[in-house]
């Protein structure tokens, strides 16, 4: 097999993983701020074992280090957000208000990165607007509170994943995601008792719960970012990007066949996620001659494009 042929068909599997975090942090019992602290946390110890992330964090400028420290609060809240919205809606209606971080992005990214806003993005937010009045529409009143937090989700998507295109060139992947994942844990820990919460803030999930950890930990998170490192050497920008933004597509079609989540949704539903995702993807069409060089941290996901999404 080529070695484009597999790359292709290597961030398609990673995108597919990537999917199963929506049904994943449906089944998880765990509220949505435990849930995150939890992922967090054993992702970001596992990172701390590799001899390669420590030389990386020795190397960095302290104040490159804060830089992604900052960003790692705005991950942690979009992860946050995404996993309470599912919790107060289900997986489909999560992942097609994720599906809004690249519209959002079609705004943040210009003012980030201090280039001239094109107007032909604004057609891409002016089309997403009847799509999302469709979806509001398509989910039962209870749902909408769940929708309202994905939208927050998604513009967190667009702010952090902006950021990280500024310092994608001043840090190893992995040792960001160490150091942003990192900070992410911390801020949860001081979070917490600021929220609601029955009992402890923090507790040990049960038997069911740590299998569902250790696969959305693993299974959808390093695996996937492992295997989009090898794959990114052979894509493009443009090329990647075109396949994240299946991550949506996919998790509500496992939404579908392994919850049942149709029989929650009506056909308006279906109709204004097709309108979003129509803009979704148009948007790296019309930023086609502005490619720039790929990287995991900003792959997502839909979630956006960050690996850890």
């Amino acid at each position: 097999m080529q070695p484009v042929s597999k790359a292709r068909l290597q961030i398609h599997f990673c995108v597919l993983l990537w999917g199963f975090t929506a049904i994943l942090g449906k089944l998880i019992t765990l509220p949505a701020l435990q849930l995150v602290w939890w992922r967090t946390l054993l992702v970001t110890a596992t990172l701390l074992l590799l001899p390669k992330v420590w030389r990386g964090l020795f190397a960095m400028p302290a104040r490159l280090r804060w830089a992604y420290a900052g960003i790692g609060v705005l991950v942690s809240l979009h992860w946050l957000t995404f996993y309470a919205a599912i919790k107060l809606s289900n997986a489909s209606v999560g992942a097609t208000c994720i599906a809004l971080g690249p519209v959002f992005l079609a705004f943040i990214e210009p003012w980030i990165a201090r280039r001239r806003f094109d107007p032909r993005e604004l057609l891409i937010g002016a089309a997403v607007v009847p799509g999302v009045a469709m979806v509001v529409g398509g989910v039962p009143h209870g749902m909408r509170l769940g929708i309202a937090v994905g939208v927050l989700s998604a513009l967190f998507v667009a702010l952090f994943g902006s950021l990280n295109k500024r310092l994608v060139e001043h840090g190893d992947p992995l040792t960001v995601t160490c150091i942003e994942l990192g900070t992410g844990t911390v801020f949860l820990t001081a979070l917490a008792p600021l929220l609601p919460h029955a009992g402890a803030a923090f507790v040990l999930p049960d038997r069911h719960d740590s299998w569902l950890l250790l696969a959305l930990s693993f299974g959808c998170t390093l695996l996937p970012f492992a295997l989009a490192l090898v794959a990114l050497r052979h894509l493009s920008a443009f090329g990647t990007q075109m396949v994240t933004n299946l991550e949506p597509v996919y998790a509500i079609v496992l939404a579908i066949v392994l919850l049942g989540e149709q029989r929650e949704l009506d056909g308006w539903f279906y109709a204004g996620v097709a309108v979003i995702l129509s803009a979704v993807f148009v948007h790296p069409l019309l930023n086609r001659q502005r490619r720039s060089t790929a990287q995991p941290e900003l792959m997502s996901t839909a979630e956006s494009r960050s690996m850890i999404d």
